[in-house]
């Protein structure tokens, strides 16, 4: 076997019982999740902002970032829910580079699983107390899913690990919102069959035991743009495509119907800057078609305090050291011209 086994890691009841949420955060979770799912049911009209660093890389600049969010949240909340992107796994296309503060809770240091389990929980705690706003994280390994199930307001499952069978299955047992990116070809009819399976009822194994989950009704897509087969960008952010995700929809009995529009990565060509074109022209759709209006139910965005992003080690505080960002004066601008659109 070519496995060196390091150490046995802590149980995610364990680690819970060890750094356990605040009842009074139990409460605001509770409230915060029941405000989003009627959002995706449609019983609510506000619109989902999902914004944040690609990556959580600091929780000082994160929970700064976030506690920041939480100001502005309180001047929109009649028109938008703003759930902040604190995402702790960073997947990799070639399986190089940071890989997120789970793997690297200090990114310039070696790999620290048993650190990383415990600075990932800390810092979406932290990042509750001190806002009031609970997030987002990508689920980028199922079994890891415990460690924050009680924290998490959001889950987004990435291009990459959406047609994956574990992701789908695994995701059919939450009780909050998952986003089912299409995957890296553009492929709507993957994304949409990871919905079906993530709505209906499996039994598999999962962390050693026999399980069985109802389905999550609350499962949904994310465009977020797709690659042809030379490597470039294709976006699928457009009128046409809302209206053919939409269409595509109705053909199938798929629960709340319901798509959020990733406005970085392929959608962008990776140009953060354009992100705030892209979430006007989305915003517009909706206005011309009061049933892409129901569909549309948020965006995502990149954003940090400071734009662009830098190396490992680069030393700025609160600029991303994975994807570009928007920074923080762009992003708060954005946030008030969503509103305004609403």
């Amino acid at each position: 076997m070519s496995f060196d086994f390091i150490r046995l890691l802590p149980t995610p009841d364990e680690i819970r019982k060890q750094f356990p949420v605040p009842s009074e955060l139990v409460r605001l979770k509770k409230e915060r999740d029941e405000e989003i799912r009627d959002v995706i049911t449609g019983k609510s009209n506000k619109f989902l902002v999902i914004i944040g660093p690609c990556s959580a890389d600091n929780e000082d600049a994160v929970c700064d970032y976030v506690a920041r969010l939480s100001k502005i949240n309180e001047k929109v909340k009649d028109k938008l829910i703003l759930i902040p992107r604190i995402y702790t796994n960073k997947p990799r296309t070639t399986g190089e580079g940071y890989k997120g503060i789970v793997h690297q809770p200090d990114p310039e240091q070696q790999p620290d699983f048993l650190a990383g389990l415990i600075a990932m929980r800390k810092m979406h705690i932290r990042a509750i107390a001190e806002s009031g706003l609970t997030a987002a994280d990508e689920m980028l390994y199922p079994d890891n899913w415990g460690y924050v199930s009680d924290i998490l307001s959001y889950v987004a499952i990435g291009a990459r690990s959406v047609e994956d069978q574990q992701h789908r299955i695994v995701v059919s047992g939450f009780d909050v919102p998952i986003g089912m990116k299409n995957p890296t070809s553009g492929n709507l009819t993957v994304m949409l069959n990871s919905v079906y399976a993530s709505q209906h009822p499996h039994s598999f194994i999962y962390r050693g035991w026999e399980v069985k989950t109802n389905g999550n009704d609350l499962a949904h897509t994310v465009l977020r743009g797709a690659s042809n087969k030379h490597g470039g960008y294709l976006p699928n952010y457009h009128y046409e495509d809302l209206n053919l995700l939409l269409n595509l929809y109705n053909e199938r009995d798929l629960k709340n119907p319901a798509a959020v529009i990733d406005t970085n990565h392929s959608n962008s060509n990776k140009q953060y800057e354009q992100q705030i074109r892209i979430v006007k022209e989305v915003m517009h759709s909706r206005k011309l078609n009061s049933d892409i209006h129901k569909l549309v139910k948020g965006v995502m965005i990149e954003s940090y305090i400071e734009e662009g992003c830098q190396k490992v080690g680069g030393g700025v505080y609160g600029k991303s050291i994975t994807d570009p960002c928007l920074g923080w004066e762009a992003s708060e601008k954005l946030i008030y011209d969503i509103a305004e659109y609403e």
